[in-house]
């Protein structure tokens, strides 16, 4: 990984989305949960893993 690892407020940014939704979507758990690296009690994102996630998601044709 060569890239920095973002909180919750930096990747919420970047997706331009309130915090409280990347919160809801860190509760969930499965195949179809946003990727994020726990470190101890801290959440942290791989911002190119969450973009292939939206893409997977949310990507042409879902709704």
């Amino acid at each position: 990984m060569d890239q920095e690892l973002l909180t919750i407020k930096e990747m919420a940014g970047q997706l331009k989305v309130k915090p409280s939704w990347l919160y809801f979507r860190t509760m969930q758990s499965g195949d179809d949960a946003i990727p994020r690296i726990m470190i101890g009690k801290y959440i942290r994102f791989d911002s190119p893993k969450v973009m292939a996630w939206i893409e997977k998601q949310y990507g042409e044709g879902k709704v």
